[in-house]
């Protein structure tokens, strides 16, 4: 297992900051999503983030609640995510689960935790468990030795900010806007406000996600935060994609420009 300590450690000593992508299992296809991750991590993705297809994806904009909607279709089950997580994790990438909550809980947390690090996952990013309820998945977590990955918005007060961190191992996931997923023109003012707030509580990586699409976007973000987080971007060039392998090039090319971005 790639543990994500390792690869900020890697980024840091290269003067630069961590990409790390998304993409749910299960789309295009479930094959096609390992190829298409791998190709990701080949082009210069650091870490790769895993989406649980869930029926009710609370913070997702319309291009991942389509490939989601995909993903179910195709019957994809935590297995398949499972399955996903191991063949991404064996190009050498640190890779995670990005799932609500509720997922988690139906299938047992130890038995997921314990799945999750044997399937050779670095851990998770749970954005609807709030510092309140995080308890048994954090202790689960632990016992499995994988990270736990939180969220702070531009909403966030301080001592929020402060009681999410405490709950953050890995990297702390610094929302960029208020609002749902999505690729945008430009990338939120209140990104860099919030790397420097969340700074102040804690000494993990920041990494900024919501809203970055481009090279050029890239790159402003790796100028303040320790990480950027792309993933409708992704999702777009396979949705846009007449077959998988327009789509496979299409996903190899932005995460070159991707990785070039962070290293600018």
């Amino acid at each position: 297992m790639t543990t994500l300590a390792s690869v900020f450690e890697r980024a840091r000593s290269e003067g630069r900051a961590a990409l790390i992508g998304y993409l749910p299992a299960g789309f295009p296809t479930k094959e096609g999503g390992i190829a298409a991750a791998t190709a990701m991590v080949e082009a210069g993705c650091d870490v790769i983030e895993i989406g649980l297809p869930y029926s009710d994806p609370l913070m997702d904009g319309p291009t991942i609640q389509d490939a989601v909607h995909r993903s179910l279709s195709n019957g994809t089950r935590i297995a398949d995510v499972l399955r996903t997580v191991e063949g991404v994790a064996a190009t050498g990438a640190a890779t995670l689960v990005m799932t609500y909550w509720n997922p988690i809980d139906r299938y047992g947390a130890d038995r997921f935790a314990r799945a999750l690090a044997d399937a050779g996952g670095a851990g998770t990013i749970t954005p609807d468990l709030t510092p309140e309820e995080a308890a048994p998945w954090r202790e689960a977590s632990a016992g499995a030795g994988i990270d736990t990955v939180f969220l702070v918005a531009p909403s966030s007060t301080d001592e929020r900010i402060q009681a999410v961190a405490e709950c953050c191992t890995g990297f702390v996931y610094a929302a960029s806007l208020m609002g749902v997923t999505g690729a945008r023109e430009t990338v939120s003012s209140a990104a860099e406000s919030l790397v420097k707030r969340t700074r102040a509580h804690t000494e993990l990586p920041v990494c900024v996600g919501l809203g970055v699409g481009t090279g050029a976007q890239a790159a402003e973000v790796a100028g303040y935060a320790d990480g950027v987080i792309v993933g409708s971007a992704f999702i777009r060039r396979l949705l846009d994609a007449p077959d998988e392998a327009t789509g496979l090039a299409a996903v190899r090319e932005l995460a070159a420009e991707l990785a070039k971005g962070v290293r600018a």
